[in-house]
C-alpha cells in the first residue's frame, strides 16, 4: 500500500531478487534542475545502481537520468555522479556495514515524496544460486495455491 503524497517513479526487482535486503533507507538525491523534470518525466535507468560511502558522503553511481528533451544548452551530464542525502548518524551505520563482507548498498526505488525525489536505498547481501532456485519455488507455490483457491471459490 502506497502512502498518501507518494508516487513510484521506478522499482528495481531485479534488486530484490538478486540480493536479500537487510535494511533500507530513504535519502534525498541532489538533483540539477533538468534533472528533476527528466525523473518526473520517468526518463531514468539504473539497472546497476549502487552506493558508496566516500568521504564522509553517499554517493549514487550508474543512475542514469536522460537530458530533458525541451532545454536548451543548459542541459545536465546524465552519468554524473549524484550525492545522497542521508542524516551522519546513518551515514556512519552504512560505512560500517558496507565495510563489513558481503555487504553493498543497492538502489531499490525512485518515488516522488510531496513533489521531492527520493531514493530507498538497500543494505543487501548477495543471494547464492540455490536462494535464489527456492524463491522461485517459494513463488511457484505460491501461485499455484491462489489458483486453487480461486478455483475452489468459483
Amino acid at each position: 500500500m502506497i502512502p498518501d503524497g507518494v508516487k513510484v517513479v521506478a522499482l528495481n526487482r531485479r534488486a530484490r531478487f538478486d540480493y536479500t535486503v537487510d535494511e533500507t533507507f530513504e535519502c534525498g538525491i541532489v538533483l540539477e534542475g533538468t534533472e528533476v523534470k527528466s525523473v518526473k518525466d520517468n526518463r531514468i535507468s539504473f539497472p546497476d545502481a549502487f552506493a558508496e560511502v566516500r568521504n564522509g558522503a553517499v554517493w549514487l553511481r550508474n543512475f542514469h537520468i536522460s537530458q530533458y528533451t525541451f532545454s536548451s544548452l543548459f542541459n545536465h551530464d546524465p552519468d554524473r555522479l549524484k550525492k545522497l542525502l542521508l542524516h551522519a548518524q546513518e551515514i556512519k551505520r552504512i560505512d560500517r556495514r558496507v565495510r563489513e563482507k558481503g555487504y553493498t548498498l543497492v538502489l531499490l526505488s525512485v518515488y516522488l515524496k510531496h513533489g521531492l525525489v527520493k531514493i530507498e536505498l538497500g543494505l543487501c547481501k548477495g543471494k547464492k544460486q540455490y536462494d535464489k532456485r527456492s524463491d522461485i519455488k517459494e513463488r511457484e507455490l505460491d501461485r499455484e495455491m491462489r489458483r486453487h483457491v480461486r478455483r475452489r471459490n468459483e
